[in-house]
């Protein structure tokens, strides 16, 4: 690994361990909002009831907890960078009954399973924000057994997902810093049409398929979409702390008057779009 990918990923372990309080607080809204994308991602894993199921990056526990319930006679290992995240998890497994859930805490790009573990392996939002794609991939597709599905969400492109982009180039607009170098981690960096499927297919895998899933964040207000985005997004705060006090008042007030337009029935409603991306390991 090098020492930038290290320093990377040093990083957002810091962060989601310190953004997983915020998880905590809003799972039930989150819940709620990706529920549709991990759904798909879960249907598209072809699971049985003996199913030996992988979650990578599952962050506090979904979709993998989801699929621990149709796995009975099966299990469900929740991988993540973050031990706090995974706390939240291992909290919300033990609430719903589900005995059949462990959690790890590792690196996507180095997985400490054996060759051939797994009968599936999803990942809902992980790949953007991978240091090194490729090595991730070819990570799941090792500890994956032959006939095994890999199914995974990332998100679409920024004009198709108004309820991060929205805040995100009001920060762009009031910030004086460089854009990030193409590949950087982050939201949007796997919408590109086309782009996840060659990725999969590059690996080796056949079978794949491609398609977009499309939900709204709900929000009954303003403020309380800016508690929800500055408490879990960790993008968005990373923004606001590169921005000065009076740029942060600026953001707040542009973004205020840009939800007007997503007022719809007493809610703001934003749309999220995703691509789900499957194939089948040979």
């Amino acid at each position: 690994m090098s020492a930038s990918t290290e320093q990377i990923r040093d990083q957002q372990r810091r962060t989601w361990d310190e953004f997983s309080a915020g998880w905590r607080k809003w799972d039930e809204e989150l819940l709620g909002w990706h529920a549709p994308f991990g759904d798909a991602v879960i249907q598209e894993a072809w699971l049985r009831p003996d199913s030996v199921v992988l979650d990578v990056a599952a962050g506090t526990g979904e979709p993998g907890l989801t699929a621990a319930a149709l796995v009975p006679r099966g299990s469900v290992a929740l991988l993540d960078l973050s031990a706090g995240m995974l706390g939240v998890a291992s909290e919300k497994a033990a609430a719903r009954g589900l005995s059949n859930v462990h959690a790890v805490v590792g690196d996507a790009a180095a997985l400490p399973f054996d060759d051939g573990s797994f009968d599936a392996v999803l990942c809902r939002f992980g790949f953007m924000f991978f240091p090194g794609i490729t090595a991730a991939m070819g990570e799941m597709v090792r500890v994956a057994k032959p006939g095994a599905r890999i199914s995974a969400a990332v998100w679409g492109r920024a004009a198709e997902n108004p309820w991060a982009s929205l805040v995100l180039g009001t920060i762009a607009r009031h910030s004086e810093l460089p854009p990030p170098p193409p590949g950087t981690p982050g939201l949007f960096r796997c919408a590109a049409q086309g782009f996840m499927g060659r990725i999969f297919r590059e690996a080796g895998l056949v079978d794949v398929i491609e398609r977009k899933v499309s939900t709204d964040l709900v929000q009954a207000s303003p403020e309380l979409y800016w508690e929800f985005m500055t408490d879990i997004a960790t993008t968005v705060a990373v923004g606001l702390a590169r921005a000065d006090r009076e740029a942060r008042e600026l953001i707040r007030s542009d973004v205020f008057q840009l939800l007007g337009r997503y007022e719809h029935d007493g809610a703001l409603r934003l749309r999220s779009t995703a691509t789900i991306v499957a194939g089948t390991r040979v």
